[in-house]
């Protein structure tokens, strides 16, 4: 007698991606972080204003580098007081679109904030001078090899991506040293960013013990969700479950039933999930590559403190 083997596991929950306004939403909380930046910070409009031309720009530079590669669901986001941030989804992942994507970012900035050095020297304007200060110092600054700054991603996008424990200790030197700058700066405020980043490093960590073990079982992860098996999803949620039992109290690794925060769990499922990274950079172009980020990082300043020195033209 033939016998048929019952599957226990129901299908997955279906994924709806929330439809909002996401320009409107940028927009307002672009509008909050000039506000709390005038109140807490500097009462100079002109100088809120370069600061929110300059942020945006920089954005917009990741923002459209994602498009031009395709990634979907490319979205900006604006935390006032903390910067903004691009994200977007892509299967697998081009380690030399990914280089472009990151330098997208502060590149074009400090090239018109070159320009318009340039032409304050040239006629002495107190805007053009003030606008030139804070398209380089902004982008300079993000250039910086710290985590989760540009230049701390490109550099692990080159060298390390691969490699979570020498990206766990990449991550761990970078929180030390903003701790250390804002402790120097005064500016307790900026403190919200390396307490995001140590909460996520600790749920990464877990994240990463997940994987391990899925690794072990030869159970594919590198998937996007839409394509993720229904196996695949309860067995990564009951990791899950076993991982963060108190985030998750009261659910029962194994009994596959929806749950009244399967969402939370289904987008906690979407963050074990990882991309294909595809090392499609030879050792001469990541060269060429940190040769560029070094121009900027450090040519570019040298450049016109020599520049600072020269009398008018």
């Amino acid at each position: 007698m033939e016998t048929t083997e019952i599957n226990i596991f129901p299908p997955k929950p279906v994924l709806v991606e929330k439809q909002s306004n996401n320009l409107t939403r940028s927009m307002i909380s672009l509008f909050i972080y000039g506000l709390l930046f005038y109140f807490l910070f500097d009462r100079n409009i002109a100088y809120i204003a370069a600061v929110l031309v300059v942020l945006l720009i920089h954005e917009f530079g990741h923002f459209f580098a994602m498009k031009l590669y395709n990634y979907q669901n490319v979205k900006l986001f604006i935390i006032p007081l903390v910067g903004a941030f691009v994200s977007g989804k892509k299967q697998s992942v081009s380690q030399k679109h990914m280089s472009i994507i990151i330098l997208a970012g502060p590149v074009p900035g400090i090239l018109i904030g070159t320009a318009l050095y340039i032409m304050n020297k040239t006629y002495a304007n107190e805007t053009l001078k003030m606008l030139s200060n804070v398209f380089i110092f902004i982008n300079i600054f993000n250039l910086l090899p710290i985590y989760p700054l540009d230049g701390g991603r490109l550099l692990e996008n080159l060298f390390i991506k691969n490699n979570y424990g020498i990206r766990l200790a990449f991550t761990i030197l970078s929180v030390l040293f903003l701790v250390i700058m804002i402790s120097l700066s005064g500016n307790f405020i900026m403190v919200l960013i390396p307490a995001i980043m140590v909460y996520e490093l600790f749920n990464e960590g877990k994240n990463q013990k997940i994987r391990d073990y899925l690794d072990g079982e030869k159970l594919q992860y590198h998937l996007d969700y839409a394509e993720l098996p229904d196996k695949n999803y309860w067995l990564i949620r009951d990791c899950i479950l076993f991982s963060f039992q108190k985030k998750y109290n009261g659910i029962q690794p194994g009994l596959y039933q929806y749950s009244v925060v399967e969402p939370m769990l289904l987008q906690h499922v979407i963050g074990v999930l990882k991309p294909n990274f595809n090392n499609d950079l030879s050792g001469f172009q990541k060269a060429l590559f940190l040769a560029l980020y070094l121009f900027f990082l450090i040519g570019i300043p040298i450049t016109l403190f020599i520049m600072y020195y020269l009398p008018p033209i």
